[in-house]
């Protein structure tokens, strides 16, 4: 794995977006990956992110097919991460 820090990859909609992220996160909703995969930070490993973790999986999964090693899904989506990381984050 790199040492370098991970580049995170929002896959949900725009109006999940706009309600709460991850400070830095690109998004790409996952319909647009597939046309999208070009916009993707190289050489940085990289953490898939949805609300529950179920689209970030397929993102994640889908990434791995085309040859990308450093991909990683967020277990649980943003929800978890306002749940066990930060309570002060809106979720919806």
């Amino acid at each position: 794995m790199s040492h370098s820090a991970p580049a995170l990859l929002d896959v949900r909609e725009p109006w999940e977006y706009e309600l709460c992220h991850l400070p830095g996160s690109l998004l790409i909703p996952l319909d647009q990956l597939p046309a999208r995969v070009a916009e993707l930070p190289e050489e940085r490993p990289l953490i898939v992110i949805c609300h529950h973790g179920v689209r970030s999986l397929m993102a994640q999964q889908f990434l791995s097919r085309l040859g990308l090693v450093d991909v990683y899904n967020l277990t649980g989506g943003i929800a978890a991460w306002a749940h066990e990381i930060d309570p002060d984050m809106a979720v919806y």
